[in-house]
């Protein structure tokens, strides 16, 4: 094989892998018996995520997920919501709340689907009690200038905010499924979007020495 072919079938097998089709259609969860499938999400490719998950599930959902401007695309159930990335925004905000009031009326019966990849860290802001949206952006800032690694960065953000750290996961009695694309070295799920799903095993020690 010349050089030429051998780069075109490696660039093709990346981009093959990377289709969120190939992987969701692997990893679908079973459906609920007796409950409703509510489908929330973060990143910058959530929402082609949404739509191929649309286009596998064999039963009615709905949901919301939160993508970065200019990066949404057509869904048919799923609503898409728009945000700015990498400095948080009033509408990544308003998204951030959207998702726990997706989540949170709903019973043990009932499956919520999480869509997860990168960007959802600044795509859903959520500050503390005694914080702001304005303090939220400076933190970004400082942590996207200061040249720390984004597992480093993640640590920070989860003990600053009300949804990472897996308290969207814990906001909701129902069963959730995670669905990751990782764009983290080592491939750690609780670092993606600062795993809002995802248990936190960091310390605000941790968060404070970084």
């Amino acid at each position: 094989m010349k050089d030429r072919e051998l780069l075109q079938a490696l660039f093709g097998a990346a981009v093959k892998a990377a289709d969120p089709l190939t992987g969701i259609r692997k990893h679908l969860p079973s459906p609920p018996r007796n409950g409703r499938t509510i489908v929330i999400g973060a990143g910058k490719g959530a929402a082609q995520m949404a739509a191929a998950l649309e286009s596998v599930w064999p039963e009615p959902l709905t949901g919301v997920v939160v993508t970065r401007y200019g990066y949404g695309c057509e869904t048919k159930s799923i609503e898409i919501l728009e945000a700015s990335h990498p400095v948080p925004d009033a509408a990544g905000l308003a998204g951030a709340k959207r998702l726990v009031e997706t989540v949170s009326g709903l019973s043990e019966n009932d499956l919520v689907i999480a869509l997860v990849c990168g960007g959802g860290s600044a795509l859903l802001p959520a500050p503390p009690e005694g914080l702001t949206l304005q303090d939220e952006i400076a933190l970004n800032e400082t942590l996207l200038a200061s040249g720390a690694p984004i597992s480093a960065m993640n640590v920070v953000r989860k003990h600053l905010s009300t949804i990472k750290g897996g308290r969207l996961a814990a906001a909701t009695k129902a069963r959730v499924v995670s669905l990751i694309v990782s764009d983290i070295p080592g491939d750690n799920p609780a670092f993606v979007a600062s795993g809002p799903t995802i248990p936190d095993a960091t310390t605000r020690q941790d968060a404070l020495a970084i």
